[in-house]
């Protein structure tokens, strides 16, 4: 055994298990009973690996179908869907890698490149909240690790049951705990994400984790375990217990009355060891001493051994003793199936093993050769002198069932669409549409969210340039040039309930708005997709819907899907939540500098809406908010509008003719004014045109409109820019005061006004956990050339450092900063189309 740890227990210590099923003993034992049903397999599943093989399984390879082919890893319900993403992607010359690795990578010039990805770990969180959010983080940041990048950012959109309901505050703590908790001592800045509030997430919480790194544009790495001879190296953590059945069986079933008894299946994590992972891993790649490299997440070494040698069409001989084990009573299939985190399999070049291993104990990390690739074409897996598994590893990479599925589009939908939100009981007085805003800025779906993001650290490294609650996070990659990237993440379950088709095509639009109004160009779509039982046709007709609406999207926009997550079986019981298809967008700033903040600053500004608002009430915040009401059609996108409210902002912002711009989705244009106003405390009068209805005006979610903010004396030189684009727009108003006061119907001050929107959560959830420690940052540095400067997040009225006008918004800084726009399963294998959990 090479170990760069002193006598570390393995498979061998320990144990006595002279009865464990070998391949030889099955081919023996046709006709041996085996729990596949148990192990969530059919039965014409089951008769199928029994043909793959020629035989029985064994109980070992029995595991590894079982898992690979659940619906987790294998994505069986959702292939035949998930194909228009690549059917439909329009062209781009920035996509390096797409559909079908660990994450998909886009060229920003002509030397830097970013990865970026959004996966579930929906079920874990709800077991076991802390540690199911934690290792839902720690499994995207590997996922980015495993293409060579180093990871910068996280995001994470969030999504909970009735926020009065007793199990929401069990779970919401814990699983914000966890993002924060693993993210914080990793080192990684939280820079956006959502937290949405709804009945049909109760028992079923939403937990969706997005992480981007950055590497040379020639340093992408792959998991292809090419090359005879070559060693298999496992980094990282020992193998436990934890984890077994996992993610790959927990994503792959309903929740019932006994989920609590499923706690043991969750995945235990350690930021400190993934830390020190990231650090090796890119020491290693930057000596390049990997052939071929693949995270340990989802059905654990079973998903690694069988991805990598089915990549590269090679084989591979491993012996299941020298795996270093915390438990050295576990059995062979056991090891294989662990989820265990922070784990990582290298394929290394002989010459090159010691270098890889010394680099491994330097960091403080296992590394343990336990095999060799292979040109057999086979994955033979021995154990105690006995091979326990010999089969192809394409026949569990890539030759699961695959099912067209029945769909239905669901009984009730008709009478959804004609009970319109527009034909309900509307604000008559100035005093009701007061009342009205401010008992919307106060719920919790629009409410400050400063108790969430207040538990992660947004500044870490110093590069994030806005803070929350901006609409997109902003990263800083280059100090020379300024370059850098805008993400935002989106997704709106009602919408896609009444409408799976426009619901699915209005989150993508939302996530590229935001980027848009930072003033960014979008260029790549990451999604995660969360939807009840696929065995429901119901369910399925929605998914279908949702991803042909998406990859049309896409296709209009001129941006491709680069992979993603598909999560499945998202409900209790029968009940199912309301599909939710999740949104990542992914601009670039040529220079951060130039970006635009959503805070109104300057006296004097002037105020104008882009786009054009409709009667569009369906499904929107003030239905849900004030008549419990669900039903209508949502509003509709418009690709093109949306195209040009991008192109507008962006050569506005160029120009230096905004100060500052919102999008206009939830809560419509009421609540962008109060986010607007309470970002730095500097209010607004608006007025609106003889005979605009104020109600449709300031609740209305029509897509595609953005609020600005333009520097007086330079609203000509703007609206020739607008009229040159062919965008409507309308007047609304100037920034000042310390009121937000819609003129001739009512005023409120900011004071009134912040008090309504901060103190919802607080009330709800308590004092939040403290944040974790993050002194890990100081003891391991991230770049050895020079040290981490301290970032200090300014003070409310404190110029930012760095800033290009001396009254720039507090938490917005070039060279540190932070953004978390919060509102907001399973960790998955990497799958061609996007990954299912």
């Amino acid at each position: 055994m090479t170990t760069v740890e002193d006598a570390p227990p393995t498979a061998s210590a320990g144990v006595d298990q002279p009865g464990f099923d070998t391949v030889a003993r099955a081919e023996h034992t046709p006709d041996e009973v085996q729990p596949y049903a148990e192990l969530g397999l059919q039965e014409d599943e089951y008769e199928k690996i029994r043909k793959l093989l020629g035989r029985r399984p064994t109980e070992s390879e029995l595991a590894m179908y079982s898992v690979m082919w659940s619906e987790h890893c294998s994505y069986k319900s959702s292939k035949v869907h998930l194909r228009q993403f690549a059917e439909k992607a329009p062209p781009s010359d920035r996509l390096l890698a797409g559909i079908g690795e660990n994450a998909g990578v886009v060229k920003l010039n002509d030397y830097l490149a970013v990865t970026f990805k959004v996966e579930s770990h929906n079920h874990p969180s709800f077991v076991e909240p802390y540690q199911g959010a934690a290792t839902g983080v720690g499994g995207i940041v590997r996922d980015i690790l495993a293409m060579g990048a180093r990871p910068i950012g996280v995001m994470d959109p969030l999504r909970f049951g009735d926020p009065q309901h007793p199990d929401t505050a069990r779970v919401l703590p814990g699983i914000v705990a966890g993002v924060g908790g693993y993210g914080n001592c990793l080192g990684l800045p939280n820079i956006g994400g959502e937290l949405v509030f709804d009945p049909c997430y109760q028992g079923n919480p939403l937990l969706n984790a997005l992480c981007v790194g950055v590497l040379p544009v020639h340093g992408m790495r792959n998991k292809a375990a090419a090359g005879p001879g070559n060693a298999v190296v496992l980094l990282g953590a020992k193998t436990g217990r934890d984890g077994i059945g996992g993610v790959s069986v927990l994503a792959s079933a309903t929740f019932g009355a006994d989920s609590s008894a499923r706690r043991p299946s969750v995945q235990v994590g350690d930021p400190f060891t993934e830390k020190l992972l990231v650090e090796a891993c890119m020491e290693i790649y930057s000596a390049d001493l990997v052939v071929g490299i693949q995270d340990l997440g989802g059905a654990g070494l079973t998903c690694a051994l069988s991805e990598t040698s089915a990549a590269a069409g090679t084989g591979m001989r491993v012996t299941l003793d020298e795996v270093p084990l915390r438990e050295p009573s576990m059995a062979p299939q056991e090891i294989l199936v662990s989820e265990s985190q922070e784990r990582m399999l290298l394929i290394v070049r002989p010459d090159k093993v010691s270098v890889v291993l010394s680099i491994a104990e330097r960091w403080g990390l296992l590394a343990t050769v336990i095999g060799e690739v292979t040109g057999s074409g086979r994955l033979v897996v021995n154990w105690r002198g006995q091979t326990v598994v010999d089969v192809p590893p394409s026949s569990l990479a890539d030759e699961g069932p695959v099912y067209a599925r029945p769909m239905r589009e669901p009984n009730d939908l008709p009478l959804l669409h004609a009970d319109r939100a527009e034909t309900l009981p509307r604000p008559r007085t100035d005093a009701e549409l007061r009342e009205t805003l401010l008992r919307m800025a106060a719920s919790p779906n629009l409410c400050d969210k400063t108790w969430v993001t207040e538990q992660y650290d947004r500044y870490v490294l110093g590069n994030t340039v806005l803070a929350q609650p901006e609409d997109a996070g902003v990263l800083r990659l280059d100090e020379t040039t300024g370059l850098g990237i805008a993400l935002s993440v989106d997704g709106n379950g009602r919408y896609t309930r009444l409408d799976p088709y426009r619901g699915a095509q209005l989150a993508l639009a939302e996530a590229y708005r935001n980027v848009a109004v930072t003033g960014a160009t979008s260029v790549a779509v990451t999604n995660c997709l969360n939807f009840g039982s696929p065995e429901d046709p119901q369910v399925m007709w929605q998914f279908a819907e949702a991803v042909r609406g998406l990859a049309d999207g896409c296709l209009a926009l001129g941006i491709p899907v680069t992979g993603g997550n598909v999560s499945f079986y998202n409900q209790t019981g029968a009940a199912a939540i309301n599909p939710t298809p999740i949104v990542g967008v992914l601009g670039v700033l040529d220079n951060v500098a130039e970006r635009v903040p959503l805070g109104l600053r300057h006296e004097t500004d002037l105020l104008f809406v882009l786009g054009e608002t409709r009667t569009e009430l369906s499904g929107s915040e003030w239905a849900h908010v004030v008549h419990r009401h669900l039903g209508g059609r949502p509003p509709e996108a418009d690709f093109a509008r949306e195209k040009l409210l991008a192109e507008t902002i962006a050569a506005a912002a160029k120009v230096g003719h905004l100060s500052a711009a919102h999008d206009l989705s939830d809560g419509g244009l009421a609540q962008a004014l109060v986010e607007c106003t309470l970002r730095n405390g500097v209010g607004a009068v608006v007025a609106f045109a003889e005979g605009v209805d104020p109600f449709v005006a300031l609740f209305s979610e029509s897509a595609g409109r953005a609020l600005v903010a333009v520097p007086l004396g330079q609203e000509k030189a703007f609206l020739a820019l607008v009229d040159e684009h062919g965008l409507p727009y309308t007047p609304l108003g100037m920034v000042g005061g310390g009121s937000l006061e819609v003129r001739d119907h009512f005023t409120i001050p900011l004071d009134e006004l912040r008090d309504a929107w901060s103190g919802t959560l607080p009330a709800l959830f308590g004092s939040p956990a403290p944040a974790a420690s993050v002194e890990l940052e100081i003891e391991v540095a991230v770049e050895p050339e020079a040290a981490e400067p301290e970032v200090v997040e300014p003070e409310a009225g404190e110029t930012e450092p760095g800033a290009t006008e001396p009254e720039d918004e507090p938490d917005a800084e070039p060279a540190a900063g932070g953004t978390e726009r919060e509102d907001g399963e399973t960790e998955s294998r990497d799958e061609p189309e996007t990954t299912t959990g």
